[in-house]
C-alpha cells in the first residue's frame, strides 16, 4: 500500500460534515458553555495512554465533531495505512522504503519465537535490530567504564542532533556523573570551536553521526575536530572516534574503526531510537536506553491495537487537522512546564514540520488545502514572560500543548507546587479570559490547549511521549494524503550552497540573480 488514502480528505462526506459542522455551530463553540452544558466533559475528553495523561476538553470540539472527525479517519483509511506500516510495507513512496522505525523498540523474539507485533515479513529485520542494538549497548558501557574519557562530543545535524540532544538534557536526573556531553551541529565555527575550548584530547570521545558520511555540516565539523586532535597531541583516532554510520569504508578511511550503522527504513527524524542514540545510551546506561525504546513501544502497541475513539495519536493527530483545515490555525506552541524539556519544541519542529510540510499528495499533485502548521514555543514558566502576551491577547488563535510531570526530581522545597500551579493557571486563563475589564485589561478566552501529563520523567515515559509524537503526526499526514517520510526540501538549498561557495572564493557572480549577485560581492569585497 503506497498511499495513506484511496479517496483525497476533502471529497469524503466526512469533511463535508466538517464544513457543515464548523458553519453551523463549530466557528461559535464557547469552551465555557461547553464545560457548564456538560459536567462529564472533562472524563470524555481525557484519557489515559502509556505513561501519559491527556486532558482534551479545552479543545474547540465536542462529541459530534469528534465523531465525524473518525469518520474522516476511517473513509481516508486511515487505519489501514497504520497496518501497512506496521507490517513493512513500503509507505514511503517517493523513496520506495519501509517505515519502520517502531522495529528499533520491538522487544526481541522469545525462545519461543514469538516477536511481539513482528510479522514474518520483517522478523529478520528484528534480529539485526537486536544484533546491532547489543553491540552498540556494549560500547556504550564500555565508554561509561572508561575514566580516561571525561568528554563525549556528538558531531551530527538534524535527526542526529535534536533527538539525541534533547533526550540527554531530558534525562540528565540519570545520567552518569563524571561524563559531559557536549552537542555540535552548526557548521558555523564558532559553536565547535567554543566546545573545543573546553577539551583536551586524551579524554575526548568524538561520535560522527551521518547515515552517509557525507553531510556537508557533519563532515566539516568531524573533520575540524580530527585536525584539531591531531594538532592538541591527539593519538590514537580509533579509540577516540567513533561513527553512527552506514558507510563503514569512508569511516574506515576517516581513520574510524568503530561503527554503528542503521538502515534506510530509518529516516533522521526517527533514527533517536537507533544507533544515533548513542550518547544518550553512554549518558543513562544500557538499561535506562531499553526502558526508553520499551516506554515506546508501550505506546507503539497503544496506537496499533487500541480503538480510534480512545487512541491518543489518533485523536491528537485529528484534531490537529481540525484546526488546521477547518479553524484556519496556522501555528501551535509547545509549552513544556519542564526545564529538562526545554530541546522538546525544538525536537517536534523537525518532527512535524519535515515530515509533513508538504504542498503535494503522495502522487505528487498539488493539495488544495493547508497541511502541517508552524510548531513553536519554549518552556514555562520562561515562555510566561516572553510570548504568552500573545497568546492571550493577540489577534490570532493559536493553539497550546502543555506538557508537565506531577513528580519533581529534585527536592528544592516550594519549587514545583508553584510551576505546577502556573501551568494549570495558564491553561486556565486561555479557556476562561477575563471580562470584568475592558480595553487593555480584556481577555477574550476561549482560546484551545491541550495538557499531557506525566506522573515523573523516566526513561519509559520519555520514550512514550516521543512516539506518541511520533504517530500524531502519521496521522495527520495519512488524513491529508502526503508522505510524510521523505524530506525533499531539505535538498534545494544545499545544492545552491555548494555552487555559492565556489563563488565566494573566486568572487564569480555570473548568472546570479540580482540580490544574491549584490550580497555575494558584498561579502568578498572586503
Amino acid at each position: 500500500m503506497s498511499a495513506p488514502a484511496t479517496i483525497r480528505c476533502h471529497q469524503t462526506p466526512a469533511w463535508a460534515g466538517l464544513q457543515a459542522c464548523f458553519e453551523a455551530s463549530g466557528k461559535t463553540l464557547d469552551l465555557r458553555d461547553a464545560f457548564a452544558a456538560n459536567p462529564q466533559r472533562f472524563a470524555e475528553f481525557s484519557q489515559d495512554a502509556p505513561y501519559v495523561f491527556a486532558d482534551l476538553s479545552k479543545n474547540l470540539i465536542n462529541a459530534s465533531i469528534q465523531a465525524l472527525l473518525l469518520d474522516l479517519a476511517h473513509q481516508c483509511g486511515l487505519e489501514q495505512h497504520r497496518d501497512a506500516m506496521f507490517a513493512g510495507e513500503k509507505i514511503n513512496c517517493t523513496e520506495n522504503r519501509a517505515v519502520m522505525h517502531f522495529l528499533l523498540r520491538n522487544p526481541a523474539p522469545t525462545p519461543q519465537g514469538r516477536a511481539q507485533a513482528a510479522t514474518e515479513k520483517i522478523a529478520p529485520e528484528l534480529s539485526l535490530v537486536h544484533e546491532t542494538l547489543a553491540a552498540m549497548l556494549a560500547y556504550a558501557e564500555q565508554v561509561r567504564a572508561d575514566e580516561g574519557i571525561t568528554n563525549i562530543v556528538n558531531i551530527g545535524i538534524g535527526g542526529s542532533d535534536l533527538g539525541p540532544q534533547m533526550a540527554v538534557l531530558a534525562l540528565e536526573e540519570f545520567r552518569l556523573q563524571g561524563k559531559r556531553l557536549h552537542f555540535v551541529s552548526n557548521v558555523d565555527g564558532h559553536e565547535l570551536a567554543g566546545v573545543l575550548a573546553q577539551l583536551k584530547p586524551q579524554n575526548t570521545l568524538f561520535l560522527i553521526a551521518s547515515k552517509t558520511f557525507t553531510t556537508t555540516e557533519t563532515m566539516t565539523n568531524a573533520l575540524s575536530a580530527k585536525h584539531w586532535f591531531e594538532a592538541q597531541g591527539g593519538k590514537d583516532v580509533a579509540r577516540h572516534f567513533a561513527a553512527l554510520t552506514t558507510n563503514v569504508a569512508a569511516a574506515n578511511e576517516f581513520g574510524i574503526s568503530t561503527t554503528f550503522g542503521f538502515w534506510d527504513w530509518v529516516g533522521g527524524r526517527y533514527s533517536l531510537w537507533s544507533a544515533i542514540g548513542l550518547p544518550l545510551a553512554i549518558a543513562i546506561g544500557a538499561q535506562g536506553f531499553r526502558d526508553l525504546l520499551a516506554g515506546a513501544h508501550a505506546m507503539d502497541e497503544h496506537f496499533r491495537n487500541t480503538p480510534l475513539e480512545r487512541n491518543l495519536p489518533v485523536r491528537l493527530g485529528l484534531l490537529d487537522v481540525w484546526y488546521r483545515n477547518f479553524h484556519g490555525f496556522t501555528s501551535r506552541s509547545i509549552a513544556p512546564y519542564s526545564s529538562a524539556l526545554r530541546r522538546l519544541p525544538a525536537y517536534l519542529q523537525q518532527l512535524e514540520m519535515e515530515s509533513n510540510g508538504k504542498r503535494v499528495d503522495v502522487n505528487g499533485q498539488a493539495l488544495p488545502f493547508a497541511t502541517a502548521p508552524v510548531l513553536w514555543g519554549e518552556p514555562g514558566t520562561n515562555g510566561q514572560h516572553a510570548y504568552f502576551q500573545m497568546l492571550h491577547q493577540g489577534t490570532d488563535v493559536v493553539p497550546v500543548e502543555f506538557v508537565a510531570v506531577k513528580k519533581a526530581a529534585h527536592s528544592l522545597p516550594g519549587h514545583h507546587d508553584k510551576l505546577l500551579a502556573n501551568v494549570l493557571a495558564q491553561a486556565q486563563a486561555l479557556m476562561l479570559g477575563k471580562h470584568d475589564g475592558g480595553g487593555h485589561r480584556h481577555f477574550p478566552g476561549n482560546r484551545p490547549s491541550t495538557f499531557l501529563l506525566l506522573d515523573e520523567l523516566t526513561p519509559a515515559s520519555l520514550g512514550s511521549l516521543i512516539a506518541l509524537q511520533e504517530h500524531r503526526v502519521f496521522v495527520s499526514g495519512a488524513i491529508w494524503g502526503i508522505n510524510s517520510f521523505d524530506q525533499w526540501g531539505v535538498e534545494l538549498g544545499k545544492v545552491l550552497a555548494r555552487d555559492i561557495e565556489t563563488r565566494l572564493a573566486t568572487g564569480d557572480d555570473a548568472g546570479l540573480d540580482g540580490s544574491t549577485a549584490g550580497l555575494l560581492q558584498k561579502i568578498v569585497s572586503g
